[in-house]
C-alpha cells in the first residue's frame, strides 16, 4: 500500500492540485523517473489518495452542491501496473474486487470500452475481456470523450474502460450510461497506457502501463445503500454541525427545482468545501491571489457566502466545523490532527476577512439584479462583475452563480476584458528566458525509451562531486526542437541543441540547486579542439544528462568526443549558498522550533532562498539569532561531509531532515555539517568546510504566502560587501545621532538616511535596528519641534489677543493675521477658540506657513460668526478665494473652515487677496 501523496503537490509546479492518483507516478509514465528512485523498480502498486479537482482541466467546483456525486475533495482508490500486467488482468481483478468482494450485483454492472475513431482503432480486446463476465448489451462503446485518458496536450495516453453502476436495477441501464444520470453512475475507470501523443501524433510506448480509479465516496454510498454520495457516514457529522449553525433547517437531500431556498444545495457545497480547505492548508497550501491558493481562497469565498446568505449562519461559522472534520478523518489522516491549530488560523483570517466585504457585494448585487431587471436586462455587465471582483473580493464563479440564483447571466468575456485591461502585464515564459529564446527541450517516455532501445545507457554523473576536473565524455545523442538528429546529421554553429552524453561532469538542476553552466570542448581525433558548446542548462530525464545549449563553432555530431568543462568559479559561488541553506534550515528549526518545515529552495551563484511555513514575520530577536548562529557555523568551520547509504539505513538517523512531499532515491546521499549541526538528504554540491562561505548575512525576510515565509542570504564576496554596507550605514547613522536636537531640519536629514538605508544591501537584522535608531532621532526631532512650537504659540497667542484686542477697538468687523505656528492644526484651533472668546463678533482669517520664508506649504483656517454670515461672508469660501492666489484648496462650512496649499512663494499676495473677499463681503470696518 503506497500512502498518499499531498493533495497539494508542493514539489510539482505544472498541478493545481493533486487531481488523481497516478499523479505520483508520472515520472514512471513519462520515463523521467531517477534510476536509483524507489520508482524505478516499481511494479504494481495501490493506495488511497486525497485528491481536489478544482481549477486547470480538472475542475468539478461548479458542480459541487448541484448533484448528489460531484466533490472538489474525494478519495481516489487506485492500482497501478508499471509495465507488468495489462488489461486481462486488470479486467479480471476489478470483476472479482466488486462482485467477489465486496459483493455488488453482476445484473447492475455496465462495462465500457473505446470504439475506436480515426487516430485510434477499437478497442477489441477490451471488449472481449468484458464479455467473459456481462452479456454484450452491456458492454458498450464509447467515444475518445469518454473513452480515451490524456495526461495533457502531449504525453502517455490510451484508450480508457468504465465500470457503471445501476443503483436502481432490474431495467436495462445502457442508455444511461455515461448520460449524467444520478442512479447510473460510473464507479470505477481502468486506463490501459500504452501510446504517447505528440505533435506528430500517437506512438506505442516501450512499456504498457494500468492505472486505475474508483471515488471512495461514491462506493461507500454502493455499499451503504445511499442515494448520494453526501447521504454516506462521513457526511452525516458535518451536516449535524452545520445544521447546529444554520438558522433555516437541516439538511433534507433536496435537488434542483425542489431545492427552491438552495438551502440543501448550500449544506453540499458547504460540507465538501471545509474538507478540501482543511486537507489543503494541512498538506501546505494556503489561500492566496495566486495559483492554487487563489483557487483555495474561491472555494472559501464560494462556502461563506452559502453560509451567511443562504443558511443564515452567522460569520465565523466556517471555521466551527473544523474540528469535526478532524475529528472525521484525523485517524486515517493524522496530519489533520497535527495542523488543526493552523488550519483554524487561516480559515479564520480568511473567513473574516472577507465577511466584512460579504454583506456590501450581496447588497451591492442584489441592487445590480433590481436595476437590471428593472431595466428588462438579464445580463450582468463585465464592468459590474468586475467591481464584484476588484472591489468586493467576489470571484468571478461566485458572481455567475448567484446571477444563475437570480436568473441571470453574466458577461464573462466583457469581465475578462477588463481583467485583462488592468493586469497589461507582461507574460514572458521564464523558460525562454532562460534559453535566450531558444525552445526548451524536454525528454519524456518516447524519447527515453528510444535511447535505452538504441543502447544509451543513463548518463554516469558521479563526476559531479569532483571539482577543477576536465572529463572527456562521447556525444551519445542529439536531441534539438525537431526531435533526435539522424545518424550523420550535424549539429551546426548557432543550432541550440541538448545533448546526452556517456558520462558528465555537470551538475543537473535538483533540489532547489541551479544547474552548472559552462563549455564542452569539441575534440578531434588527434585530440585537438575545433569548436565549443555554449552549455546554458542542464537537466535530468530519466537518468540521461541534457545538456542544453548552442554551437559556438565548429560542428557535433553523434560520436563526437568532447572535454567538460564546468565553470568550477561559478560553482564555487553555488556551493556555500547551497551548504549554508542547510545550516539556516537547522538554525530556525532552534530559533522558531520543530514546527518549521521547508516549502522550498533556490541556490545559485548569487545568493541563496529559503522557504518554511511559519505563521507571521520573524521579529528583529528572532533574526538575529538566526544569522548569528549561520555566523557562527561559518566562523567554527565545520567540515561538510557526503555518504551514500540505503534509502532504510539513512531514515533511522536522528535527527535527518528531508523536504516534504519529496521523493529521494535509493540509495540516498546525506550530506552532514558539523557532527550535528544539520543532517538532509541531498544531491547537491557543497563546501568541504563552512570556513568556504567565508561570511554570511541574511538580506531579507518577507512573507511568500500565508503561513509561509522566505529567507534570502548571501555568503563570500557579496556578503562581505554586505557588511561593509552595514558599516557605513550605521556610522552615518551615528553622526546623525550625534546631532542636537535643535539642528535645523533633523527630522529631514534623519528621513533622507532612512531612505537609504531601506535601499541598501546590507543584512536585514542591521536595517531593522537602523531603522529602529532613525525613528527615534525623528522622536526626539518631532518632539524638540512640538516643545519649540509650543513655546512660540504661547507667544503667539499674547500677539494674537493684543492684535484683535486693538481690532475690536478699531470697530473692525474682519481680520487677516499671518501667523507663525508652523503650519500646526492644533496650534490654529488655540487661536480660532482665544479669537471667539475675545471677541465672538470678529471674522478671523489666519495664514501660517510651515517654514517661514520657504516657499512651500501655506496653511488657512478661518472663523465667521454668525452676523458676518448673514451679511454674505462665508467661511468656506472666504478660504477658497484666498487659496485660489496660490493654487490650494479648502473646504468646510459658512461659520468655520480651512484649507491648505502645497507651495506659495508670496503670502503677502495671499494676504490681500483674502482682505479683498472679506471687502467685498463686509461693507464696513474692514481694513
Amino acid at each position: 500500500m503506497t500512502p498518499s501523496s499531498p493533495c497539494a503537490p508542493l514539489n510539482d509546479p505544472t498541478l493545481l492540485f493533486t487531481n488523481a492518483g497516478m499523479n505520483q507516478f508520472k515520472p514512471i509514465f513519462l520515463g523521467q523517473v531517477d534510476p536509483n528512485s524507489p520508482l524505478a523498480s516499481l511494479k504494481r502498486a495501490c493506495n488511497s489518495q486525497k485528491c481536489i479537482r478544482a481549477g486547470g482541466k480538472h475542475n468539478d467546483l461548479e458542480d459541487v452542491g448541484r448533484d448528489t456525486y460531484h466533490h472538489t475533495f474525494f478519495e481516489m482508490l487506485g492500482t497501478w501496473s508499471f509495465g507488468d500486467y495489462f488489461k486481462e488482468e486488470a479486467i479480471d481483478m476489478a470483476w472479482k474486487l466488486l462482485t467477489e468482494v465486496y459483493k455488488l450485483n453482476p445484473d447492475r454492472l455496465y462495462a465500457t470500452y473505446f470504439e475506436g475513431d480515426e487516430n485510434v482503432g477499437e478497442d477489441v480486446e477490451a471488449k472481449e475481456f468484458w464479455l467473459k463476465y456481462l452479456p454484450a448489451d452491456r458492454v458498450i462503446g464509447c467515444v475518445a470523450a469518454d473513452n480515451f485518458w490524456e495526461m495533457g496536450d502531449t504525453g502517455p495516453c490510451g484508450p480508457c474502460s468504465e465500470i457503471h453502476y445501476d443503483r436502481i436495477g432490474g431495467r436495462d441501464a445502457s442508455a444511461l450510461v455515461n448520460a449524467d444520470d444520478p442512479d447510473v453512475i460510473e464507479i470505477w475507470n481502468i486506463v490501459f497506457i500504452q501510446y504517447n501523443k505528440d505533435e506528430k501524433g500517437l506512438a506505442q510506448l516501450p512499456q504498457k502501463h494500468i492505472d486505475t480509479g474508483m471515488g471512495l465516496e461514491r462506493l461507500v454510498s454502493i455499499l451503504q445503500n445511499r442515494s448520494s454520495n453526501y447521504d454516506i457516514d462521513a457526511f452525516q457529522p458535518i451536516f449535524n454541525k452545520l445544521a447546529e449553525l444554520s438558522k433555516v433547517g437541516p439538511y433534507e437531500g433536496k435537488l434542483g427545482e425542489e431545492d427552491v431556498t438552495v438551502k440543501d444545495t448550500a449544506y453540499r457545497a458547504i460540507s465538501d468545501h471545509i474538507r478540501t480547505l482543511s486537507f489543503a492548508i494541512a498538506d501546505g497550501a494556503v489561500p492566496n491571489n495566486e495559483g492554487r491558493g487563489y483557487v483555495l481562497r474561491r472555494i472559501l469565498r464560494r462556502a461563506t457566502r452559502y453560509g451567511q446568505q443562504i443558511l443564515k449562519a452567522p460569520p465565523g461559522f466556517f471555521q466551527e466545523l473544523i474540528p469535526t472534520v478532524v475529528d472525521t478523518f484525523g485517524e486515517a489522516y493524522p496530519e489533520l490532527v497535527e495542523k488543526q491549530d493552523l488550519i483554524t488560523e487561516v480559515i479564520a483570517e480568511e473567513e473574516q476577512a472577507f465577511s466584512n466585504m460579504l454583506d456590501r457585494g450581496i447588497k451591492y448585487f442584489s441592487e445590480l439584479e433590481a436595476g437590471v431587471k428593472a431595466d428588462g436586462g438579464d445580463v450582468v455587465t463585465g464592468d459590474k462583475a468586475f467591481y464584484l471582483y476588484d472591489t468586493l473580493g467576489f470571484p468571478i464563479d461566485l458572481t455567475e452563480l448567484m446571477a444563475e440564483e437570480a436568473g441571470l447571466s453574466v458577461d464573462v468575456k466583457g469581465f475578462a476584458n477588463e481583467m485583462e485591461a488592468q493586469k497589461k502585464r507582461s507574460r514572458a515564459a521564464r523558460a525562454s528566458a532562460k534559453s535566450g529564446g531558444a525552445p526548451q527541450l524536454e525528454l519524456i517516455a518516447e524519447q527515453t525509451a528510444a535511447l535505452s532501445d538504441s543502447g544509451v545507457l543513463a548518463t554516469d554523473d558521479s563526476f559531479k562531486y569532483r571539482w577543477d576536473v576536465e572529463l572527456p565524455a562521447t556525444v551519445m545523442s542529439i536531441y534539438g526542437p525537431d526531435g533526435f538528429l539522424e545518424k550523420g546529421s550535424a549539429a551546426q554553429p548557432g543550432d541550440f541543441v541538448g545533448l546526452v552524453l556517456d558520462k558528465s561532469s555537470f551538475y543537473a538542476e535538483a533540489g532547489g540547486q541551479e544547474a552548472d553552466l559552462g563549455t564542452l570542448r569539441i575534440l578531434n581525433e588527434a585530440g585537438d579542439v575545433v569548436g565549443s558548446f555554449d552549455v546554458r542548462d542542464v537537466q535530468s530525464f530519466g537518468g540521461f544528462l541534457l545538456h542544453s545549449g548552442f554551437v559556438e563553432e565548429g560542428s557535433l555530431e553523434v560520436g563526437a568526443v568532447v572535454n567538460c568543462r564546468v565553470d568550477y568559479d561559478r560553482r564555487r559561488q553555488v556551493a556555500p549558498n547551497h551548504s549554508m541553506t542547510h545550516v539556516l534550515n537547522a538554525a530556525l528549526r532552534e530559533v522558531l522550533g520543530d514546527s518549521v518545515d521547508q516549502r522550498g529552495s533556490l541556490c545559485n551563484d548569487e545568493k541563496l532562498r529559503f522557504d518554511f511555513s511559519y505563521k507571521k514575520a520573524m521579529n528583529i530577536d528572532q533574526l538575529r539569532k538566526t544569522e548569528e548562529i549561520c555566523q557562527k557555523v561559518v566562523a567554527d568551520s565545520l567540515p561538510v561531509t557526503a555518504k551514500t547509504m540505503s534509502l532504510a539505513e539513512a531514515q533511522e538517523i536522528d535527527g535527518v531532515r528531508a523536504v516534504f512531499g519529496e521523493v529521494y532515491p535509493d540509495p540516498v546521499r546525506v550530506v552532514s555539517v558539523g557532527d550535528d549541526t544539520s543532517i538532509e538528504f541531498c544531491g547537491g554540491t557543497h563546501v568541504s568546510n563552512t570556513a568556504e562561505a567565508e561570511a554570511f548575512v541574511l538580506v531579507e525576510e518577507t512573507a511568500v504566502a500565508k503561513g509561509i515565509r522566505r529567507i534570502s542570504a548571501v555568503t563570500r564576496d557579496a556578503a562581505v560587501q554586505a557588511k561593509k554596507e552595514g558599516d557605513k550605514y550605521e556610522a552615518l547613522v551615528a553622526e546623525v545621532e550625534a546631532l542636537g536636537v535643535d539642528t535645523p531640519d533633523l527630522d529631514k536629514q534623519a528621513g533622507a538616511v532612512r531612505k537609504d538605508v531601506d535601499a541598501a544591501f546590507i543584512s536585514a537584522v542591521v536595517k531593522a535596528e537602523l531603522r529602529a535608531r532613525i525613528e527615534g532621532i525623528q522622536k526626539k526631532a518631532n518632539e524638540a519641534k512640538k516643545a519649540a512650537l509650543a513655546q512660540r504659540v504661547d507667544k503667539i497667542m499674547n500677539v494674537v489677543k493684543q492684535d484683535v484686542e486693538e481690532a475690536i477697538a478699531a470697530g473692525r468687523k474682519t481680520m487677516v493675521m499671518n501667523v507663525d505656528i508652523a503650519a500646526d492644526s492644533k496650534a490654529s484651533q488655540k487661536i480660532t477658540n482665544a479669537v471667539k472668546k475675545i471677541a465672538p463678533e470678529l471674522a478671523f482669517l489666519g495664514l501660517s506657513e510651515e517654514e517661514a520664508g520657504s516657499g512651500g506649504k501655506l496653511m488657512a483656517f478661518a472663523l465667521v460668526p454668525d452676523s458676518a454670515v448673514e451679511t454674505g461672508l462665508k467661511a468656506d469660501e472666504w478660504i477658497r478665494a484666498t487659496l485660489e492666489v496660490c493654487g490650494g484648496r479648502g473646504g468646510g462650512r459658512p461659520g468655520n473652515a480651512q484649507g491648505q496649499a502645497p507651495q506659495c512663494s508670496d503670502v503677502e499676495a495671499v494676504v490681500a487677496a483674502a482682505e479683498n473677499f472679506a471687502d467685498s463681503k463686509v461693507s464696513s470696518g474692514v481694513q
